[in-house]
């Protein structure tokens, strides 16, 4: 297969690669959906304290449609690079993501499961120099909107059932076909670094994330408020993340450990540290 028929990983983000220098001879290769980024070194840090015998375990925390295009495709080009790791696990915050493993046999239809929960909010630059009091204000003409491009972000389904709540189909249009006209709807590849950077330089004035990234950056003390949508807009009740071993596993064994480790009381604390609902 030409380098081409590959999916491109941004060359700038290797800080969603971890390990990379191990990963063909790694112990266990995670590709773990991206919004989870702030709390996966202290997951794979706790993980290898009680597995010892996983010693080298690969992870990436790009977004999960951009992770499941590179299984499809057996690999994705990264710089002058192409990378032909197989995951061990994956996840996604999409169900439709794992039906599309499972149709194409590359995870068994019983070899998924539910591990988390999350919400929707509207990160804004500090102050709210936009003035922007619910999902409804992101039609107007001067509001910039970072938004999350659904060709690889599963984040960008959820975003789109948000404007559909507030304002209908027409809301949709105008935000994801309108304005991206209009140059008021900038795409994200990876939203999870690419909107909080942004919120900071002020080139948007909001941005749709998840609940556990607004946390992130107000722990971090980046200059940014919050604007809630609301409990009804939220999206609160639909947002599932789901985990599943790969059938083509190089790592097995250390697959089955590691999920179950993320249903464990230890691993599920660490994710509520960070904001995240667990199941």
């Amino acid at each position: 297969m030409a380098t081409g028929d590959y999916p491109r990983i941004p060359s700038d983000r290797s800080d969603d690669l971890h390990h990379l220098d191990i990963a063909d001879r790694a112990d266990l290769n995670l590709f773990m959906a991206g919004n989870q980024f702030m709390a996966m070194a202290e997951i794979v840090a706790l993980f290898r304290e009680e597995h010892p015998d996983v010693r080298h375990i690969y992870y990436e925390t790009l977004p999960p449609g951009l992770e499941l295009k590179q299984i499809l495709a057996g690999g994705a080009v990264f710089g002058d690079r192409l990378l032909t790791m197989q995951a061990d696990v994956y996840s996604a915050v999409s169900e439709a993501a794992m039906d599309t493993l499972v149709s194409s046999g590359h995870i068994g239809s019983e070899n998924y499961l539910r591990y988390l929960s999350n919400r929707l909010t509207l990160m804004v630059p500090k102050g709210n120099p936009g003035g922007i009091q619910r999902v409804s204000d992101l039609a107007q003409d001067h509001i910039r909107i970072s938004q999350p491009d659904p060709e690889n972000e599963d984040i960008a389904f959820h975003i789109m059932a948000m404007y559909r709540g507030a304002g209908g189909d027409d809301l949709v249009s105008r935000i994801m076909e309108e304005k991206r006209v209009e140059g008021t709807t900038i795409y994200t590849i990876v939203h999870h670094r690419e909107t909080p950077i942004r919120i900071r330089k002020q080139t948007v004035d909001v941005g749709p994330v998840w609940a556990t990234e607004m946390v992130h950056a107000q722990n971090s003390g980046w200059p940014c408020d919050v604007v809630e949508p609301g409990e009804h807009l939220d999206q609160r009740q639909r947002i599932t993340y789901y985990i599943g071993r790969l059938e083509d596993a190089p790592n097995p064994d250390n697959a089955e450990k590691f999920i179950d480790f993320i249903l464990s009381a230890s691993a599920q604390n660490i994710y509520e540290k960070y904001g995240f609902v667990p199941i």
